[in-house]
């Protein structure tokens, strides 16, 4: 098992790889999405639910946890769950960007000043804290960017908060438009603010809810929307072919189980969306006051990485280090119908730098991963099937799903390397 020092390891912010083009004769939703991906900041909070994560993967101090940056949300958590080093990484360096701001906030903010950008997503003192406390802590592209973007925490009213900014935040914003034209914004504040699931079930019911969703759920399937949610159309076409009544049916039945079945007190995911901000009960754990010195001490065992994920497994296996645990989100479903050639190399990338033994989680808006069978990899000297490689456990990864707080991917695998 590597060692790894206990000082802080500055951010790396290297110039982005671009993501492959879209191919010759992709529509023009192919071509939006790859702007809004080169360009943007895409999410602003991670949509996948850390708690999970943390059952599927057992995090301990001596793992080594790979995962792709996202909102940064997650990465943060797995620190509070002790993992040993945590690498983030991600090709859009917006998204390492945003994770930066967070660890020189947690270095240099007191609590109530760090919840007032990251908690209630706006503070009249957004400028001043950038310009005194966090700017010199960031690298030189995330300094640039937020020297331009700084203006996203410093809103006025909860329709200007950080959280209906970026694509993802747009998007948010749009949906909370069109329920509020339908009537629905007091019926959402009741769910909220229901006590129990029961009572929060019976109001869903009796204000007839499910039915009146129908019209967020044809916006959000929309290819522009789609694309400000950061699912490009390899994603779209995929739910179109294996989920019974396509994009649409999947959105609906989605906010169906968030709203209807599942517990709201604690979604804090959707907390965000509907009323723009957090709050000290209901929000990530990154967030909560008890967690911040932890949170503070551990960031020594973060590091942050603008690359792909082979391409810093390639460095990392060079360096002599592994990886115990990888996070690998729905970006699969990105290459696995794009680019095969790339998937396989990412895989190959994946086997040759795990440690014996090490867990890989990874989620896909279908109900398989298909494109994951024509994948093989080299190993022990052998060319094998990679699904002959990988020990899945289907039983845990269903149980887990089921009870995922976001709501919004068809699926949830959960594998073992040999």
């Amino acid at each position: 098992m590597p060692s790894y020092p206990s000082a802080h390891v500055t951010p790396v912010a290297a110039p982005s790889p671009a993501l492959p083009g879209p191919r010759a004769g992709t529509p023009w939703a192919g071509r939006m999405f790859t702007a809004l991906h080169d360009r943007k900041l895409v999410y602003n909070a991670c949509w996948e639910d850390p708690a999970l994560d943390r059952e599927a993967l057992a995090i301990g101090p001596g793992d080594h946890v790979l995962v792709i940056t996202s909102g940064g949300c997650n990465a943060l958590d797995y620190l509070l769950a002790g993992a040993g080093r945590v690498t983030a990484v991600d090709v859009n360096p917006r998204q390492n960007a945003l994770l930066e701001l967070k660890a020189a906030g947690i270095r240099h903010l007191s609590h109530p000043e760090f919840f007032e950008l990251f908690g209630t997503g706006r503070s009249p003192r957004a400028h001043e804290m950038y310009r005194d406390a966090l700017r010199t802590d960031l690298t030189p592209f995330a300094r640039r960017y937020w020297d331009g973007y700084i203006d996203a925490f410093a809103g006025r009213g909860w329709r200007n908060s950080f959280y209906y900014r970026g694509t993802s935040g747009l998007l948010a914003k749009g949906l909370m438009l069109v329920l509020g034209l339908q009537g629905l914004g007091p019926h959402l504040e009741e769910l909220l603010a229901a006590p129990t699931l029961e009572r929060q079930r019976h109001l869903y019911e009796s204000r007839r809810m499910s039915e009146r969703l129908r019209a967020a759920a044809r916006l959000a399937s929309q290819p522009l929307a789609l694309s400000l949610a950061g699912v490009p159309p390899e994603q779209r076409r995929e739910i179109a072919e294996e989920y019974a009544g396509g994009t649409v049916q999947l959105v609906h039945d989605g906010l169906d189980a968030i709203l209807g079945r599942l517990p709201l007190a604690d979604n804090y995911f959707w907390r965000a969306y509907i009323t723009g901000s957090y709050t000290p009960d209901c929000c990530p754990e990154y967030l909560k006051a008890a967690n911040f010195p932890l949170l503070r001490d551990a960031l020594a065992r973060l590091d942050v990485r603008t690359t792909t994920v082979t391409g810093f497994l390639g460095r990392a296996r060079a360096e002599g280090r592994d990886v115990s645990k990888f996070v690998l989100l729905d970006h699969m479903d990105w290459m696995g119908w794009r680019d095969q050639p790339a998937l396989a190399a990412e895989w190959q990338a994946i086997v040759d730098a795990a440690r014996p033994g090490a867990r890989v989680i990874y989620r896909s808006a279908g109900l398989h991963t298909r494109y994951l069978d024509p994948v093989h990899v080299v190993h022990d000297g052998r060319t094998r099937r990679l699904a002959d490689l990988l020990h899945r456990h289907p039983g845990l990864a269903a149980r887990l799903h089921a009870r995922d707080r976001v709501h919004t991917y068809g699926s949830f695998h959960i594998a073992d390397l040999p």
